[in-house]
């Protein structure tokens, strides 16, 4: 398995250096993380398979002609729709609902971070809230944009999935409870981390099934033939603690509807 968190991810020239050493000892199958190291492996190799996981849109990045016929050499599990980042903003103003401004923090190097905040832009009218994104290259780019953000009044925070927001999640949750941003994320890691609350797929349950299909390539399947697959269930996990510390009031119906609610 190849991961996509280290410190070198933003360096394509290792990237692509890496993948090729990795496709030189000949794997049977290479399991990959995340959207940024799908296409330097394509690059590598045309037949080696690939599974991925953690991939917002393997169509539109050009990983596969579609997603019930890969068609390629790589198929795998993708982690959001398009159309969830919505339902991060609905959260946003159900838990603070005097957000008036959100500030989307997103990677603009990777196709799913420009989509997904699109996808905010387009709901944000019907909920009465002004959006801007905010880059997270490194944590300086991080703590002044967050910071000046801080400066304005009712604004709230949505951070959606990359590797660059992982790498930085410590840093971020600091701030955003450090200017008192209520903060919605993608995954449960930033919640369970003291994050106010997360809404998204168990990644473990990505896994489980990655090994099935890597399971089914080694006994003579092609991945071209495997359909794509989503999620089939989505967690809603609050942190109480970190709701108090924000001076936020938790709704009722929002904690019934919780999957995970850390005290």
């Amino acid at each position: 398995m190849w991961g996509s968190t280290t410190a070198d991810l933003g360096r394509a020239d290792r990237v692509r250096r890496y993948a090729a050493e990795l496709v030189a000892l000949a794997p049977d199958v290479i399991l990959t993380v995340g959207s940024s190291l799908v296409g330097p492996l394509q690059q590598a190799t045309r037949t080696v398979p690939i599974v991925f996981v953690q991939v917002t849109d393997p169509v539109g990045a050009g990983y596969v002609a579609s997603l019930a016929r890969p068609g390629g050499n790589a198929t795998g599990f993708t982690v959001f729709e398009y159309s969830i980042s919505g339902k991060w903003l609905e959260l946003l103003k159900q838990i603070a609902p005097g957000i008036t401004r959100a500030a989307v923090l997103r990677d603009p190097a990777n196709p799913a971070g420009t989509g997904l905040f699109g996808a905010i832009q387009g709901a944000a009218p019907s909920f009465g809230v002004e959006v801007s994104p905010l880059g997270l290259r490194d944590a300086g780019e991080i703590e002044r944009g967050i910071t000046a953000f801080a400066g304005g009044s009712n604004g709230g925070l949505i951070v959606t999935p990359s590797a660059l927001a992982w790498v930085q999640r410590e840093l971020i949750i600091t701030l955003a409870t450090r200017h008192r941003l209520p903060a919605v994320y993608a995954l449960r890691f930033f919640v369970t981390g003291g994050g106010l609350i997360s809404y998204g797929p168990d990644p473990a349950d990505q896994y489980r099934r990655a090994a099935g299909y890597v399971d089914r390539i080694l006994k003579g399947e092609k991945p071209a033939d495997l359909p794509v697959q989503a999620p089939t269930k989505y967690d809603l996990v609050i942190n109480l603690k970190s709701a108090k510390a924000l001076g936020l009031t938790v709704p009722p119906q929002l904690l019934a509807r919780a999957d995970e609610v850390i005290e």
